[in-house]
């Protein structure tokens, strides 16, 4: 029997890392390829005809639903699960109209990214409870009367521009990334523009991270510590500590080192 040949999408190589060697240890499926941003997993994909295409949302140069939408174009039948941390239920609903089989999030347990990919192995659809959690909710919000989001007019051609415009590429790299002239580059720019009725860059940041065309992810906040108030902390703790022979010894139950200062005899 052939092996279950999975290509995987994702733009943070230790996941991708990760998630290989978890699909790799179960019997009978294989990594055939990994891809790192949008346009080199449309390539790969194309190329090596996996059975299953494990793909995230948040990719460069081509998120995730443009690829999918690429994919499916091509391939009607290829078998795409999307795997990532958007919970957007635009994007879920853009997923399920383009025929993406499966969706999970990240943040599901790995036994269920497991069920899907076996379920997906034997032609069954499979989509996360979170999702659909969203989709109940969407439905119960059109049903009451409020108005749906706003559809983006433009074309999946436009998609593309305003997602490498808002990664920070010049019209000469555009070019080159689309195989297009310069021209035809910066026509696209302007028409977009024209289009949506915006008259800067910032504006239209603005607007594709309202319509989900790029996905912003904010870093978790570190907190450092604060050394005046370490060191008053310190103090206080010394202060609070009793002597006993000539040592430093801390109170019970203070939850500091239980390092204990000698030779002080």
């Amino acid at each position: 029997m052939s092996a279950f040949r999975i290509l995987l999408a994702d733009d943070h190589p230790i996941f991708r890392f990760g998630l290989c060697s978890m699909l790799r240890s179960h019997e009978g499926w294989e990594v055939c390829g990994e891809a790192a941003d949008g346009r080199d997993a449309v390539e790969k994909c194309k190329q090596l005809k996996p059975d299953l295409f494990i793909l995230d949302i948040c990719l460069s140069e081509l998120n995730g639903l443009e690829v999918a939408r690429q994919i499916l174009k091509h391939n009607p039948d290829q078998v795409i699960l999307v795997l990532t941390a958007v919970d957007s239920e635009q994007v879920i609903r853009e997923c399920l109209e383009l025929g993406v089989r499966g969706f999970v999030f990240k943040s599901d347990a790995s036994e269920d990214l497991v069920a899907a990919v076996e379920a997906l192995q034997r032609q069954k659809s499979i989509f996360s409870s979170r999702v659909s959690d969203l989709i109940m909710d969407s439905y119960k919000r059109h049903k009451d009367g409020a108005a749906a989001d706003s559809v983006t007019g433009l074309s999946p051609r436009e998609r593309e521009v305003v997602q490498l415009v808002c990664e920070g590429k010049a019209s000469k790299e555009i070019a080159a990334i689309l195989n297009v002239s310069l021209a035809t580059a910066e026509t696209h720019r302007s028409n977009i523009l024209r289009k949506l009725r915006l008259h800067s860059i910032a504006e239209l940041v603005l607007y594709a991270v309202r319509n989900e065309i790029v996905h912003v992810h904010f870093p978790p906040v570190l907190h450092f510590p604060n050394p005046e108030v370490e060191r008053k902390r310190s103090l206080a703790l010394s202060r609070s500590c009793v002597l006993s022979g000539g040592a430093v010894l801390p109170k019970e139950g203070n939850g500091r080192a239980n390092v204990v200062a000698k030779g002080l005899d």
